[in-house]
């Protein structure tokens, strides 16, 4: 009878499934991004829309494991140092990759690096809302949050992706106080391509919603294989470097998506 209980509380899909969930949603979405590039006019057939919306799953599990790591890490500087260095390479295989200028701000503000830079000031802006950790006060709290915010606001996701990482961790354990959290924040990213980049794309960014069944789902464990963390490091800037390769092929040396030269 106990041996049923145990096996009923491990269903569901651990960290390592949805972390494979979330590379082939991304392959799906960066593949679709250079055989139909979002510039300089977006393509608004169902097909590709939908393939953006498979997408969405990717950054809010992302999000999702950054907090869910931050609980179980026994080193969290190493893990915060670990990101940013991760986020270093990436820089530049995401740069690559949708023909951004790998020196930032020569084509504007947006897509200037990649999330995971984000995912790295995540982690330390957690630490400073952690009052085990982080003991000071609430002003310089607000100044540290705005200026992470400033500092994340070229990349991949912008500083959306390090608020919603701080309000899942807020409401961890609570999936659907988390949930609306997120996607309070999101519809903020929302609205800024709704009213300054583009309309229909502001709506597939709220197909982040989608992550719902399926951290729904998690059932807390790591999973089995340990390797399924270095898999996913080096994964990332390699599979960008093949879709750099595809969209030179394809395109030849041009931007596909805002921020591109």
């Amino acid at each position: 009878m106990q041996e049923l209980e145990n096996q009923k509380s491990f269903a569901g899909f651990n960290g390592n499934q949805l972390k494979l969930f979330a590379i082939i949603a991304m392959t799906i979405d960066h593949v679709a991004c250079i055989l139909w590039p979002q510039v300089p006019n977006y393509r608004y057939d169902w097909w590709i829309i939908l393939l953006h919306i498979i997408g969405r799953l990717t950054a809010p599990v992302m999000w999702f494991m950054v907090a869910e790591g931050y609980h179980h890490t026994r080193n969290v500087k190493k893990y915060a140092a670990r990101l940013f260095a991760f986020a270093m390479v990436s820089h530049f295989a995401y740069n690559f990759a949708f023909g951004i200028p790998f020196i930032p701000f020569k084509t504007g503000f947006f897509n200037q690096t990649s999330v995971m830079w984000s995912l790295g000031w995540g982690v330390v802006l957690m630490m400073v809302h952690d009052k085990n950790r982080c003991n000071i006060p609430v002003w310089l709290k607000t100044v540290i949050t705005f200026a992470i915010c400033a500092i994340t606001f070229p990349s991949d996701w912008s500083c959306i992706a390090v608020l919603a990482i701080v309000y899942i961790n807020r409401f961890y354990g609570n999936l659907k106080r988390q949930i609306i959290a997120m996607m309070c924040v999101v519809l903020m990213y929302s609205a800024v391509w709704f009213f300054c980049i583009d309309r229909v794309y502001a709506f597939v960014q709220l197909g982040v919603i989608i992550v719902w069944p399926f951290m729904a789902r998690y059932n807390g464990q790591r999973g089995k294989w340990k390797g399924m963390k270095w898999f996913f490091y080096l994964y990332y800037p390699l599979h960008l470097v093949l879709v750099g390769l595809l969209r030179i092929a394809v395109h030849g040396n041009v931007g596909v998506i805002i921020g591109g030269q």
